[in-house]
Parts: structure tokens; sequence; C-alpha cells
């Protein structure tokens, strides 16, 4: 789990690039947040931003406006690995990891059906909004879509998150712990739900390996 000396360590690196590059650093970290790799705090980027939005540092629209389009853009990045993967997913994967086509249907038919609402509201649920790109784009979800429930999911966090530090100013830091105990059990949900989720697909991998193709009629 996450520590708070190490959550100390990230917050130093995080609040010393936004000081040093202010809308391009915002745009770098909420874009590395967004990807998921390696995973950063977005909630504490977002409420610093916030507190230099009331030194005058930032301009509150233009922090939101730049974190939203920095979220986007990392977001669209793991789309891509996940679409570009698919095909590595049924052919070219190690064998544990190997997906069977009829699988990659299902994910599709899930994603046509769920996408829309899951992708937003993955958005304000910490590390799930980074990787739910990854699934997203193996299932091909249209990508105007995937980016428009992107920013409908992460417009009222990031406009909450950048308030929220603008009314504390001086006193931001008071939530870093919040954060960390926060992350920590989500975190370790995610492991629980992820070893649930990987046995019960490996079970229907190996079903799925086990029946034969059905032969379209001549």
């Amino acid at each position: 789990m996450t520590s708070i000396p190490i959550i100390e360590t990230v917050v130093a690196v995080v609040t010393r690039v936004l000081r040093w590059a202010g809308y391009p650093g915002l745009f770098g970290l909420m874009a590395v947040d967004s990807f998921g790799i390696p995973p950063l705090p977005g909630e504490i980027i977002l409420v610093f931003a916030g507190f230099l939005v009331a030194m005058g540092a930032l301009a509150f629209s233009g922090a939101v406006v730049v974190a939203l389009i920095g979220g986007l853009f990392g977001a669209f990045c793991g789309y891509a690995v996940g679409r570009w993967g698919r095909d590595w997913l049924v052919d070219r994967a190690p064998t544990v990891l190997r997906v069977d086509p009829r699988q990659l249907a299902r994910l599709d038919a899930w994603f046509a059906r769920w996408g829309d609402e899951v992708v937003a509201v993955a958005r304000v649920i910490p590390l799930a909004r980074a990787y739910i790109s990854y699934p997203a784009g193996t299932a091909e979800m249209p990508p105007l879509k995937f980016g428009f429930y992107t920013i409908v999911g992460a417009l009222p966090l990031t406009l909450g998150l950048v308030y929220l530090g603008e009314v504390l100013g001086s006193r931001w830091s008071v939530i870093v712990p919040y954060f960390a105990y926060l992350d920590d059990a989500i975190l370790v949900l995610l492991v629980v739900v992820a070893a649930w989720w990987f046995l019960r697909w490996h079970r229907e991998y190996r079903r799925l390996r086990a029946t034969p193709p059905v032969a379209p009629p001549s």
C-alpha cells in the first residue's frame, strides 16, 4: 500500500513541476495521471493547481481547461495501447495472456451496451480512471464517443478539486493524507477485483480453447 512518506515524495515532485512549468507542467502531469504509468495522484495535482490559482499563478478557467486536455491526451494514449494491442492479445501474446476471439466479441458487446456509463463514471474513481482507457481501446469503442464521455466524467471532478484547492489556499496540503488512505483502499479493492476477474477469465479461456469453433455452413 501507499505509505505517507512515498506520498510526500510524490507531492514534492508534483508541486515543483507545477511551480516551475505552470500550464505545460499541469498538462504533462495530468496526461501521465490519465495514462496510469507511472501512477500519479491526480487529486493532489488538481488541488495544488487550485492553490496556484489562489496565489495568482494560474487562472481558474485555464487550469481547468489545461487539466482536462492533458487528461484527455493521456486517456487516448491508453486507448491507443489497448486498440493496437488487440491483435497481439489474440495472436502473439504469451499463452496465459492470450485472448480467444470469442472473448473479445463479448467485450465488444459489453462495451457497446455499457461503455458510455463505465468510461464516464471511471473518470471520478482514483486509479480506475486511467486504466479504463485500455479495455475501451481493446473493445474498439468509437474514439469520438470515448473522448466525449472521458470529458463528461472528468469535468465535475476537475472543477471541484481545482476549486477546493483555491478555497483552501495555503492550507491545501491538509487533504494529502486523506487522499493517500483513499488510494490505498481503492488499490486493495482493485487488486481483489482484478484477481477475481483474472481467475474467471482464465477458466473461461480454457473452456473456450477446449471447445472447437463451429464451422460455417457450406
